[in-house]
């Protein structure tokens, strides 16, 4: 149906750093598309949303977080923090010690170490692999040649068991590592608690989904023929 003339379009944003309505305190510049400078109320809505009882203190912490990431903000150059870091960081900000591990049956040797980093640093970890239950894909309605290995076996991912269970432990994060697209949505959807990401699947660089886009106008470019 198309884009109309003031839908949201950031990423195509050619401004550069502090020209920009979002980073400028007052008399910023935007395109016609600028969400900061057409969408005022879905703006203070949020910031509305940000005073809520359930949300002030999650965020507010989230945001000291993110200061935080960068070690050493007195000196310059300033360090920085690894996403494992943060994360336990943030945890602890929020007093949470009960952490769950929602991971991929793939990333099992990952996810032990992880949660052995974690349990080192106080925390609980309640850790569920991607195909509890066991459910074979047949039965909810997989044909042989949709399976990864025609002719075999195979159970499906089981994203919202791997919710129910952290559910049933009263986790107070979920933390993801590798789900599926698609799994990982259903996961977020059926978390009780907050969730956030170590890491996100990509078999082909090693779970690293940005690198094509490094190499997309040499290696990659083929992702951009339609």
């Amino acid at each position: 149906m198309g884009l109309e003339k003031d839908t949201p379009q950031c990423a195509k944003c050619s401004l550069k750093g502090r020209e920009k309505a979002c980073l400028v305190e007052a008399g910023g510049l935007g395109p016609v598309f600028c969400p900061t400078l057409t969408r005022t109320k879905a703006i203070q809505s949020a910031r509305d949303g940000y005073q809520e009882e359930k949300t002030s203190e999650f965020f507010r912490q989230s945001v000291i977080q993110e200061g935080s990431g960068y070690a050493d903000r007195d000196q310059n150059p300033y360090g920085v923090k690894t996403r494992i870091q943060e994360i336990m960081e943030f945890a602890s900000r929020m007093n949470y010690r009960r952490l769950g591990l929602a991971f991929c049956s793939g990333l099992h040797r990952e996810a032990g170490a992880f949660a052995d980093l974690l349990e080192k640093q106080g925390f609980e970890v309640v850790s569920v692999v991607c195909k509890i239950g066991c459910i074979p894909k047949e039965d909810l309605g997989i044909q042989d040649e949709e399976k990864v290995a025609i002719g075999t076996f195979e159970t499906i991912c089981n994203p919202l068991a791997q919710a129910e269970v952290l559910k049933e432990e009263e986790t107070q994060m979920n933390i993801m590592l590798g789900l599926c697209v698609g799994h990982d949505s259903l996961f977020i959807q059926g978390s009780h608690a907050p969730v956030t990401v170590l890491a996100v699947k990509d078999r082909v660089t090693g779970h690293n989904p940005l690198a094509p886009l490094y190499t997309v106008d040499s290696y990659y470019r083929r992702l951009k023929r339609s």
